[in-house]
């Protein structure tokens, strides 16, 4: 049977059309019905005949995450999500509020193959890819809990995105289609640990979302130890599709740099960012890192954070300190999907 939610409005256009044999508004119908007033069954879509819902039935499911446990940090609003799949598969997705409006964090894979040290998504490996539908259907159960309209998306929560780069591809069509959630793709950031390739690839699509690469060390030996995709695909590959990438689309590449004390805070890591970076127009967005119960790594003190900040600014480098949210929530992906499933009630 087809998942239903994965599919573009141009697949659904052929499903309607070619294998049903139905008028094209029929397609129309169907997607405001799945994308507009979500429905979580074909018997909802009440314009349509019985015997069109009948085929539908038998040729497609709809399918939405399940929530198991919901937390709401008391600092700032950010609430956490638990989701379980229609397999069991648990996965974690984070809505966030800014003053620009409301963000989710979303999820690419059920789990990580990228191995980072200090991430708690890498600590059980990659169970499996996430569909289009999959991706989409966090959002949409974020929506209908808080009852609220979501403007940003970042994919960023659990899993390496251009991992899962057909699906995510197809995430993004439907997730910005004005029939459906109609959202902007500029509002959309894509979170990479750094496949060259797809780098390059995503670069080809023509979607205007931002990239942003999980740089971490400006240091090819020390980004190898914290990060194993690194010896993949070295940092020369890596910046140089990074290049690419803003010479073809023009949309400038976010660098991510998640502070670890003593590990990548220091004078010469300084002075190798700023070699990496010499005439690319990017910016180097701060992340003091989030404390992992299955790693080491501290952050520094916040004289410290800003001490650096300080530093990669007089190299010239647009740089900023991300704001800090869900911290009294371990607001980082991976650390409610790895704790043990007898404490995964819901909580809010």
């Amino acid at each position: 049977m087809t998942d239903i939610l994965s599919m573009t409005y141009e697949k659904l256009l052929d499903l309607v059309t070619t294998d049903l044999s139905e008028k094209r508004f029929r397609a129309d119908q169907i997607f405001t019905w799945l994308h507009q007033r979500r429905v979580k069954s074909f018997d909802e879509m009440t314009d349509l005949s019985k015997p069109l819902r009948d085929r539908l039935s038998k040729e497609a499911f709809i399918t939405y995450p399940k929530i198991i446990k919901k937390l709401s940090s008391k600092l700032d609003g950010t609430i956490k999500y638990l989701f379980e799949m229609a397999d069991g598969e648990r996965i974690e997705s984070v809505l966030m509020r800014y003053k620009t409006g409301l963000s989710v964090c979303l999820s690419s894979e059920a789990g990580c193959p990228m191995g980072c040290r200090f991430c708690a998504s890498a600590q059980n490996g990659k169970s499996r890819d996430l569909t289009p539908g999959e991706i989409l259907s966090q959002l949409y159960s974020i929506e209908d809990d808080i009852g609220e309209r979501v403007s940003h998306a970042v994919l960023m929560g659990t899993g390496e995105p251009l991992d899962n780069y057909e699906n995510v591809i197809s995430f993004l069509h439907i997730v910005s289609d004005k029939r459906g959630q109609d959202m902007s793709l500029r509002n959309v950031t894509l979170s990479t640990c750094g496949i060259a390739p797809n780098i390059k690839r995503l670069a080809g699509e023509g979607l205007p979302i931002t990239l942003a690469l999980s740089l971490h060390s400006p240091i090819q030996s020390e980004r190898e130890k914290i990060m194993p995709i690194a010896k993949v695909y070295p940092l020369t590959d890596v910046m140089e599709a990074c290049r690419y990438y803003f010479e073809k689309t023009k949309r400038r590449v976010t660098l991510e740099y998640s502070l670890m004390k003593g590990v990548n805070d220091r004078d010469v890591d300084v002075e190798a960012l700023k070699k990496i970076t010499k005439d690319f127009p990017c910016h180097v967005n701060l992340i003091p890192v989030n404390p992992v119960r299955e790693a080491s790594f501290k952050a520094p003190g916040h004289s410290e954070v800003l001490d650096f900040r300080k530093k990669v600014e007089k190299c010239g480098i647009n740089v900023t300190i991300r704001r800090e949210l869900g911290r009294d929530i371990e607001g980082s992906c991976g650390q409610l999907r790895n704790a043990p499933a007898k404490n995964n009630e819901r909580k809010s």
